[in-house]
């Protein structure tokens, strides 16, 4: 999977959840600042990328998490780690 696939799937997640138009969402987007996405929220975004990865996520995996673009690099590490 790619990071391009990742962050579309992102983009369809935070649409289809939280209501977000796709062009408000970009790489730099912060999840909170410019999304309102907060902590609750957040926990809902990690249970519908689990799929994505396949293995449970830690939640330690997304604590320094504040851009899109740090989602999509923290999926693409899980996903392409061989543990």
């Amino acid at each position: 999977m790619t990071k391009d696939d990742i962050f579309n799937r992102i983009v369809s997640i935070l649409h289809e959840t939280f209501d977000i138009a796709p062009e408000r969402i970009s790489l730099s987007s912060s999840l909170n600042a410019d999304l309102d996405i907060d902590s609750i929220d957040a926990v809902d975004l990690i249970v519908q990328l689990k799929p994505l990865v396949g293995k449970r996520l830690q939640p330690e995996a997304f604590k320094s998490v504040r851009t899109v673009q740090d989602v999509v690099d923290s999926l693409h590490r899980m996903v392409h780690d061989p543990a």
